[in-house]
C-alpha cells in the first residue's frame, strides 16, 4: 500500500477489511495496512470518532467487528465483478433468471443499483443467459438456513425437526459445526446427541430450528468438507466391501469419500462403506475404476454388479438383442 495515504484513507481501508473479515485482529489489520499495530489501533479510533461502532474482543475468537446497523459506504463493483456475481448466481440457482424468484428479486435489485455503464452488461447477461436446472439441487428454506448459520456462529446447540427420506418426522438435539454446500445440496454437519455420533442432515429437510441454552464446541482443526465427504459414505442401509489387489496409494486417487473408507489389507486394500443405492454404486462408481476388483459384500451390491455385467456382456454378444423388461 502506498505510504502517502492520509490517515482518513487508511481508516476507510481498515473499515473495508473489518467489514470483509469480522474478527480481524490488530496484528492482522496492521499487516494488511502495512503499518504497526499501534497505527492500526489509531485508525480504528478514527472510525469510532466518526460514530462507526467498531467493537473489539480479546481471546482466540476475538478481534474487531462492526456493530449491527452500521451504515457503510456504497458498494462499488467493477464490470468484471458485476458479471461474475450474476454468473455465480445463475450457476447456483438457474431460476434466479425469473423476476418472481426470491433470489431473482434480490439479484434484480443489485443490478438496478449498479452504475449504468456496469449495470447494462449485467442486465444483458441476466436477460439473455439461460441456465439448465440441476436435477439434484434443492433449495433449503432461507429462514431455516439463517437460524442454523446463527447457531453455528454462536456455537449454540439446537433442536431440529427433521423429515427423513421416508417422510417420517422426528426431533433431535445437535451441536451444529458447519454448513457445507455439495453439488447443489446444503448439509448441516453436526454432532447428534440422539445418535451420539457425527451426522450430516440435509438442510432442505429440516423443518424447524429451536436454539437451546447449551453451548457447543466443534473439534479443533475441523475440515467441514472432508468430514462431510467421509461421513456421507457411512451409515446407509446396504453395506459394501470391495477388495483390490493393489496398494492403497494406487487405488486412493480413484476413490471418492462417499464410496467408503479405504484400508490396507494384506498386499492390497479394501474399501468398506455403505450405500442407499447399490445400482448407482455399481454403475457410476465401480464401473469407472480402471483396475480389477472383487465385491465381497454386501449381497445387494453383488447383485447390482452382476446385473450390470450381464447387461454389458449382452451389449457386445452376437445374436438378437435381449428382450426389454416389461
Amino acid at each position: 500500500m502506498p505510504n502517502d495515504l492520509s490517515p482518513t484513507a487508511r481508516a476507510l481501508r481498515a473499515l473495508e477489511i473489518i467489514q470483509a473479515r469480522p474478527g480481524t485482529t490488530a496484528g492482522e489489520l496492521a499487516a494488511r495496512l502495512g503499518v504497526t499495530e499501534r497505527a492500526a489501533r489509531r485508525y480504528v479510533g478514527i472510525l469510532r470518532e466518526a460514530d462507526i461502532p467498531v467493537a473489539s474482543a480479546r481471546g482466540p475468537h476475538g478481534g474487531y467487528r462492526l456493530g449491527r446497523g452500521t451504515r457503510l459506504p456504497p458498494v462499488h463493483f467493477t464490470q468484471a465483478e458485476a458479471l461474475g456475481l450474476v454468473m455465480a448466481v445463475l450457476s447456483g440457482q438457474p431460476t434466479a433468471a425469473d423476476a418472481d424468484d426470491l433470489v431473482g428479486t434480490a439479484l434484480g435489485k443489485v443490478v438496478k443499483a449498479l452504475p449504468e455503464g456496469v449495470g447494462h452488461h449485467a442486465a444483458m447477461l441476466r436477460e439473455y443467459a439461460s441456465a439448465a436446472p440441476d436435477p439434484y439441487a434443492v433449495r433449503p428454506d432461507p429462514a431455516v438456513t439463517g437460524e442454523l448459520v446463527g447457531a453455528v456462529a454462536a456455537r449454540q446447540r439446537v433442536s431440529v425437526t427433521y423429515r427423513g427420506e421416508t417422510g417420517d418426522a422426528w426431533e433431535a438435539e445437535v451441536d451444529p459445526w458447519a454448513l457445507v454446500v455439495r453439488y447443489g445440496r446444503w448439509y448441516l454437519l453436526c454432532h447428534s446427541h440422539r445418535a451420539d455420533a457425527i451426522r450430516t442432515y440435509r438442510v432442505d429437510r429440516i423443518r424447524a430450528v429451536r436454539r437451546t441454552t447449551h453451548g457447543c464446541t466443534p473439534p479443533e482443526d475441523l475440515d467441514p468438507v472432508a468430514v462431510l465427504e467421509e461421513n456421507l459414505g457411512l451409515g446407509w442401509r446396504f453395506p459394501t466391501r470391495v477388495v483390490f489387489d493393489l496398494p492403497p496409494a494406487e487405488v486412493a486417487p480413484w476413490i471418492r469419500p462417499p464410496m467408503g473408507r479405504l484400508e490396507p489389507s494384506g498386499h492390497g486394500c479394501v474399501l468398506i462403506g455403505s450405500t442407499r443405492n447399490p445400482a448407482m454404486y455399481a454403475q457410476e462408481w465401480l464401473a469407472g475404476l480402471p483396475f480389477a476388483f472383487r465385491v465381497e459384500g454386501g449381497e445387494e451390491l453383488r447383485a447390482a454388479v452382476t446385473a450390470l455385467a450381464t447387461r454389458l456382456t449382452a451389449a457386445v454378444s452376437p445374436g438378437d438383442p435381449p428382450a426389454r423388461a416389461g
